[in-house]
């Protein structure tokens, strides 16, 4: 009965190997699909981040500001510029500001 299922379990294990190499080759292949849905979310966040601060600079002071740097100085934003290029463009002091963020 012992040698039995020891030869049942060798033909077993080129299976199991197999199945463990196709879980990683699939692991591997969505990383990067997955990597770049998380910078496409954090660029979104971001986004959010900064018209969040510059409404509420508005409800403050009356107007939107003018520039990215006026938030990160008096309103605690604070923007990884390593990871993110923030396009603010303010047009109008009653307009909200036009903002872009993509990840680098």
């Amino acid at each position: 009965m012992g040698a039995r299922r020891d030869r049942r379990e060798r033909r077993r294990w080129p299976w199991v190997l197999a199945a463990v190499a196709v879980a990683g080759a699939l692991v591997a292949a969505a990383g990067p699909a997955v990597a770049g849905a998380l910078r496409e979310q954090g660029a979104a966040s971001v986004r959010d981040a900064v018209l969040r601060a510059a409404a509420q600079c508005c409800a403050i002071e009356g107007s939107y500001p003018h520039t990215l740097r006026h938030l990160e100085q008096h309103y605690g934003l604070t923007v990884n510029h390593d990871d993110y290029v923030v396009i603010y463009e303010a047009y109008a002091s009653n307009v909200t500001p036009s903002v872009v963020v993509t990840p680098r």
